[in-house]
């Protein structure tokens, strides 16, 4: 989303999204059946944090579901601070794609959100556990003679980020073709989405920037939620852009984490009152909101 809106509003184009999720399925699902991740080619496509892949090895065998028998007998989660909780295996074959470990907000919310109230109610949800380990690092940094990396750092979430960083810093100067999965405008990669928005996908790396690998079409099932999840962000973005009430609340109302109606509307006076002092362009309706006018 912050790609999609640097590229927009921001008279950027040389912007890239990177994100570690990617690089860490890699590794994870090679190691699964015996692999390194350069043995093998994985096709990402979606949004960021909202894509699917396939796995094939290099004679071009479909080597997904193989890994997805693997996937279901994991008893835990590939990402940091997350919550476990399996996917139903039929849905996923159903897919023929494997899901990014943030499909678990929406293939099975209700199970997530009552594993979110308990940590809530412990002071523990993953953005109070993340702020703890980001003030102890901070501590630990202060120290010019470190010379180790701090187990903080391991349960921090965001493994790889450098290696990614760099290496596509490298290839984008060195024009080295490497294959990388990253956020870029989609320029017709994804057919099921606009021309000119941003998509998560995988891209080969030259000097004039990512030029993404076309996917195609998805199936039904994958086409509604990533279509759905691109118009949320769009008018997303449109909203912080204009300081427009209206539209926040469509954006709100669209999202699928979000009931509707009440729910929506009272959410969205919640978030904007306490990040006030970074949302100038909405200054007005959150006067109104602390006063009463507006519920």
């Amino acid at each position: 989303m912050v790609t999609e809106a640097v590229l927009k509003y921001g008279n950027f184009e040389k912007v890239v999204g990177l994100c570690n999720v990617p690089i860490g399925h890699n590794i994870r699902e090679s190691s699964l059946i015996g692999k390194n991740p350069d043995e093998l080619y994985f096709q990402y496509a979606g949004l960021n944090h909202h894509h699917w892949h396939k796995i094939y090895d290099k004679d071009g065998t479909d080597l997904t579901p193989i890994v997805m028998e693997k996937m279901f007998s994991m008893k835990e989660s590939e990402l940091e601070n997350i919550h476990f909780e399996p996917f139903f295996e039929e849905q996923i074959k159903d897919l023929g794609m494997l899901p990014c470990g943030y499909h678990r907000y929406y293939y099975l919310t209700d199970d997530m959100l009552k594993e979110e109230l308990k940590e809530f109610e412990k002071n523990q949800t993953r953005a109070e556990t993340v702020k703890k380990l980001e003030e102890e690092l901070f501590e630990l940094y202060k120290n010019p003679d470190l010379k180790v990396k701090p187990e903080q750092l391991s349960k921090r979430g965001g493994a790889h980020y450098s290696d990614a960083a760099c290496e596509l810093i490298c290839s984008i100067f060195n024009d080295k073709r490497t294959d990388m999965v990253v956020s870029t405008r989609n320029n017709g990669a994804l057919a099921d989405l606009p021309y000119d928005c941003v998509v998560e996908v995988s891209s080969i790396i030259t000097a004039s920037g990512p030029k993404p690998i076309t996917f195609g079409k998805f199936k039904p099932a994958m086409r509604g939620m990533v279509q759905l999840m691109k118009a949320m962000e769009e008018v997303t973005i449109e909203a912080a852009v204009t300081g427009d009430y209206g539209k926040a609340l469509q954006a709100f109302t669209i999202n699928p984490l979000i009931p509707s109606g009440k729910i929506a509307r009272t959410l969205l006076n919640e978030m904007l009152i306490a990040h006030k002092k970074h949302l100038p362009q909405f200054k007005e309706v959150i006067e109104k909101i602390e006063n009463g006018e507006l519920k």
